[in-house]
């Protein structure tokens, strides 16, 4: 395995959380995995198994209470709170179940978003061409409400791809879709690992969703309980 084709590594990572003077919540314990550049991975348990910590994690919204963390060969544990901002926008993507577009701003104008944080250029073309290659080139003018709920959701998709990141984060994508809907989210979300080499990482409920996976990961009680392989990672 070569280093370089390494796109995220946890190592031992715990989080601890302190409920009252006493009581102290182990939510995640221990968790150790390495993700592949272009791997579309599902992260599966059930409610309160540690799911909503690790992405927490992995999207550098909190920091481990023990262990590393590495994105893009950064160890993001360790940085301060206006380099994780940085890090964040440049390195990182985010798709949530309730699309979280600006509705009053256009398709296209929701995707320009992070590029008027991260950098100057053409943001309109590179915005409109990027939605063009997730079939909605006819949708470029038209606001969230005016969208159906998996087109705004392919939007959003947009909108975490539109810098080029190392790891997109999505949390329960299908959750508000109809099945038909969502099975067309996960595909698109397996042709973004395969022709941009983006590593996805998906956290659901619903298992039929993951058979368009590379790999699952179960998580229990803040554990890894076990890794199912579907197909060999790229």
């Amino acid at each position: 395995m070569k280093e370089s084709s390494i796109a995220v590594e946890v190592k031992n990572a715990s989080k601890t959380y302190r409920s009252g003077s006493e009581i102290t919540v182990r939510a995640l314990d221990g968790v150790s995995f390495k993700l592949m550049r272009g791997e579309f991975v599902a992260i599966v348990g059930p409610s309160g198994s540690g799911k909503s910590t690790l992405m927490n994690l992995l999207g550098t919204i909190d920091k481990p209470t023990s262990g590393q963390i590495y994105i893009d060969g950064a160890a993001v544990d360790r940085m301060s709170g206006n380099e994780l901002a940085e890090f964040r926008n440049r390195k990182l993507g985010f798709v949530f179940q309730a699309f979280n577009l600006v509705n009053g701003l256009t398709a296209e104008e929701n995707v320009e978003l992070p590029l008027m944080v991260a950098q100057g250029g053409d943001r309109r073309k590179k915005a409109d061409d990027l939605l063009a290659s997730l079939g909605l080139g006819e949708r470029l003018k038209m606001k969230p409400t005016q969208l159906s709920g998996g087109e705004q959701q392919r939007v959003a998709i947009a909108r975490a791809l539109i810098n080029n990141p190392t790891l997109v984060l999505a949390d329960e994508p299908t959750g508000n879709l109809d099945t038909k809907s969502g099975e067309k989210v996960v595909q698109l979300l397996k042709r973004v690992c395969s022709e941009k080499n983006v590593t996805v990482v998906m956290v659901t409920h619903n298992p039929d969703i993951t058979v368009e996976c590379d790999r699952v990961i179960h998580i229990k009680d803040g554990r890894i309980e076990k890794e199912v392989l579907k197909r060999k990672a790229k």
